[in-house]
């Protein structure tokens, strides 16, 4: 049965088994088509009290919705570790840090469609995973501050540094240079190599897109996620203090390379935050999320916690 989206969480449909010992698995591979109908309508679907087995049962319950294996992780921006296969741990950040709303991959020319979050181990406190309808952000955003992305677009530059941060070898799977080259031109992603074996890219990517199936305009990239001015106070200092403002590990910019002023980031920030909803993990829980229409956070935590991660479905837009 399922239950219908609340005032407080009106684009997260829950889902619970009409008996205990439900087969996760065998309800997605029953209801498939109507649970991505859901999906694409809500923006999130939310399983608990399924049996749900360990990570095998996830991944499979994963590839049984969308009908493909789950996703490698390639040109990473956050640390993770690999569960099984091509099941990660959510990012392995620091617990007290919190990790803004982002969609995953929106940095990149292709990204998945579909993520599935599988709850191993529930903090002790918060630790949740925020949500926010990308649609209704879009609407948010003051109309001038909109066109301007739409016509300037955004960029982002990451420097890599062989001693902080990811390396650009485990960013990009290979310590090839002229692999990393050919995989950056063939994305869109200019290379800069740097001294003592660092890296410089840039990509300049659209900030708003169409939804493929549903049509719906969406507010879909990094700039905000990337941004120095999005950190804690403390983390900034420090960057500027070693890296100084032209040289950070991850810095965004409008797409022709002018400085996105702090009044703007702060907007975009209580736009996203206006939006924001989110729900206590209990063991067991399953979330998926359509990518382009929910972007996702973590709230900082205390005690252990599991969260596993796996991405669906790429996608590819025209041209």
């Amino acid at each position: 049965m399922a239950a219908v989206p609340t005032e407080r969480e009106p684009h997260l449909l829950w889902h619970t088994p009409a008996g205990a010992g439900r087969s996760l698995l065998e309800f997605v591979a029953e209801r498939r088509d109507d649970l991505r109908g859901q999906l694409r309508s809500t923006g999130a679907l939310l399983f608990r009290d399924f049996a749900v087995n360990g990570p095998k049962d996830f991944d499979a319950a994963i590839q049984a919705f969308a009908g493909q294996p789950a996703l490698a992780y390639s040109e990473r921006s956050s640390p993770r570790s690999t569960i099984e296969g091509n099941i990660y741990t959510s990012t392995d950040y620091p617990a007290d840090e919190e990790i803004f709303l982002h969609n995953e991959n929106s940095y990149q020319a292709r990204w998945p469609m579909t993520l599935g979050f599988y709850c191993l181990q529930p903090p002790s406190t918060r630790g949740a995973t925020p949500l926010a309808d990308t649609r209704a952000i879009i609407r948010r955003i003051d109309p001038q501050v909109r066109e301007q992305f739409e016509s300037r677009r955004w960029m982002v530059v990451r420097n890599l540094y062989a001693d902080f941060g990811i390396a650009w070898q485990k960013i990009f799977g290979t310590g090839d240079r002229n692999q990393v080259a050919d995989y950056c031109a063939s994305n869109g992603i200019s290379v800069d190599w740097l001294p003592g074996d660092g890296l410089r890219t840039r990509a300049v990517r659209d900030a708003v897109r169409i939804h493929p199936v549903t049509g719906d305009r969406v507010w879909f990239n990094h700039a905000t996620f990337f941004h120095l001015s999005t950190v804690g106070a403390e983390v900034r200092d420090g960057l500027l203090a070693l890296f100084g403002p032209d040289d950070l590990p991850t810095q965004t910019y409008f797409g022709d390379g002018g400085a996105i002023p702090l009044e703007v980031m702060d907007h975009l920030r209580e736009c996203y935050r206006a939006e924001t909803y989110s729900f206590d993990w209990r063991r067991g829980d399953v979330l998926l999320i359509d990518n382009m229409l929910t972007a996702h956070a973590r709230e900082p935590f205390t005690g252990p916690r599991t969260i596993a991660v796996a991405m669906a479905e790429p996608f590819v837009p025209a041209g």
